[in-house]
C-alpha cells in the first residue's frame, strides 16, 4: 500500500534508492543515526517484483568464504534487535545441512567456520534425518545455527522502525533522473528531491541507474524458479516444518548449488531451488513464460529423486524470483568511482538478504564518509576493470 500522506519534502540528509531488504536496512541505520533519510521505491509496497519477497530465506552461519563467515554474528544479533524492536518473530531455528563430497574444499572452509568437526556419513545422516539421503560416499556437515527467515515480515519489520525514527519512505515512484554534484538531485514520477549523499540499492535496477553516472557494473539479472514440492506421504517424508535446511556444495549433479527449507510456507511442501537462472530485463520478467520446465527444473527433479526420496519429483508451485549476479557472486558495496558521494550496493546473487543487517551498516558508513566496519575488499567497484566510463 503507498506510504500515508505526508508534507512534500524536497530536501533530506541523505536519499536511498530502491526498498529492498538492502536498502530498508541501510536506511534503518541511517534514521537511527539521527540522518533525515528518504526510502524511495518504485513500486506500491508490498511487492513481489524484486528480489525480497516471499515468506522465506535462509540464514546460517556456514560460509566459505570467511569475509561473509565473520559478519554473521553481528547479522544475527542485528536480526535479534529487531525483532525485540518491533515484537516480531523473525528467526526460526532448524539447523543447516551442508552436503558435499568429502574433502571439498568450500564443504570444509564451511566446517571450519562452525569450527566443528563432526561430519555425517550417509548412514549417520540418515539415522538422524531420515528424509535426506546421501549418496555413497557423499558426507553432511551439521550447522544447528542455522534457521529460516520469514522475509516479508522482516521487511515490513525494518520499514516500521525506520519510519519510527522520522524516516520518510515514498512507494508508488519511479526515478527518472540522478543528477550528480556535491548536492545530488533525484527526479521521481512524483518529485524532485536534493541530499548532499545518495545510495542506489535498487536490485535488478541498478545497473541502468548507475549508467547514467557513467558506471558499467557486471550486473547480470537473473529469473529464478522458487519450487515447492510435495511430499509423496504427508508427514512421512520427515521432512516438515522442524526439518533442516540444507544447501548442496560440489555435487556434480548440481554445478550451481541447491538449496531447501522445510515446509514452513506451505504446509506439506518443502521449498528446494537450484541457484541458478536465466538471464533476464527487470522490467519485461513478467512477460516471461513459466508454464513450461525449464533446464534448473530438471536439475532439481533429478537431485529430488535421489536425495529427498519423500517428495514428488515435480513441483507442486512455481514462483519466480530475481538475483543479480556479479562475475564472482561477491557484494558491490563501494562508493562511486567519481562520485563520492553517491554509495552503491549491488549483486548480491542470491545470498544477500541475511547479511542485510550488516550490509545496510557498511553502506551507512560508507556514505557517512566513516571507516567501515568490516574490510571492503572483496566488495570494491574497481575489482572489475573498465567499469567508468563518458556518462
Amino acid at each position: 500500500m503507498a506510504a500515508p500522506s505526508q508534507p512534500q519534502k524536497s530536501t533530506y540528509d541523505v536519499i536511498v534508492i530502491g526498498a529492498g531488504i538492502q536498502g530498508s536496512f541501510t536506511a534503518y541505520h541511517l534514521a537511527q543515526r539521527h540522518k533525515d533519510t528518504l526510502l524511495l521505491e518504485q513500486f506500491l509496497l508490498p511487492h513481489s517484483r524484486g528480489s525480497s519477497h516471499g515468506q522465506s530465506r535462509i540464514i546460517r552461519s556456514a560460509y566459505p568464504q570467511d569475509y561473509y563467515s565473520r559478519m554473521m554474528p553481528d547479522c544475527f544479533r542485528l536480526w535479534q534487535q529487531l525483532e525485540a524492536e518491533t515484537g516480531t518473530t523473525l528467526y526460526r531455528q532448524t539447523g543447516l545441512l551442508v552436503l558435499g563430497p568429502p574433502g571439498e574444499p568450500e564443504l570444509e572452509a564451511c566446517r571450519r567456520s562452525l569450527g566443528v568437526d563432526e561430519v555425517l556419513d550417509a548412514a549417520a545422516l540418515a539415522r538422524r534425518f531420515p528424509g535426506f539421503r546421501l549418496q555413497a560416499g557423499q558426507v553432511a556437515v551439521l550447522d544447528s545455527t542455522a534457521g529460516v527467515l520469514f522475509a516479508d515480515r522482516a521487511l515490513r519489520a525494518v520499514q516500521e522502525v525506520f519510519r519510527r525514527h522520522g524516516g520518510s519512505l515514498r512507494d508508488g515512484e519511479k526515478v527518472l533522473h540522478i543528477e550528480p554534484g556535491a548536492t545530488v538531485t533525484v527526479t521521481t514520477t512524483a518529485g524532485v528531491y536534493k541530499a548532499p549523499r545518495l545510495i542506489i540499492t535498487a536490485g535488478a535496477w541498478t545497473g541502468a541507474f548507475v549508467q547514467q553516472l557513467g558506471l558499467h557494473l557486471p550486473l547480470q539479472p537473473l529469473r529464478i524458479d522458487v519450487c515447492y514440492w510435495r511430499e509423496k506421504q504427508p508427514g512421512s517424508a520427515g521432512l516438515g516444518s522442524v526439518s533442516p535446511c540444507f544447501l548442496t556444495l560440489g555435487l556434480s549433479q548440481a554445478p550451481h548449488g541447491i538449496y531447501g527449507l522445510p515446509s514452513i510456507e506451505y504446509p506439506g511442501l518443502m521449498k528446494v531451488c537450484h541457484h541458478h537462472g536465466s538471464p533476464t530485463d527487470p522490467e519485461k520478467r513478467d512477460q516471461a513464460s513459466s508454464s513450461a520446465p525449464g533446464p534448473d527444473i530438471a536439475v532439481l527433479s533429478s537431485f529430488i529423486s535421489s536425495y529427498l526420496p519423500g517428495l514428488e519429483t515435480q513441483p507442486a508451485v512455481r514462483e519466480t524470483c530475481l538475483y543479480t549476479n556479479t562475475p564472482d557472486e561477491d557484494f558491490i558495496l563501494d562508493r562511486h568511482p567519481k562520485f563520492s558521494n553517491i554509495v552503491i550496493g549491488a549483486g548480491f546473487s542470491g545470498h544477500g538478504f541475511k547479511l542485510a543487517p550488516v550490509v545496510g551498516k557498511l553502506l551507512c558508513e560508507l556514505s557517512l564518509g566513516e571507516e567501515p566496519s568490516y574490510n571492503m575488499a572483496h566488495f570494491s567497484i574497481t575489482r572489475f576493470p573498465g567499469v567508468l566510463r563518458a556518462a
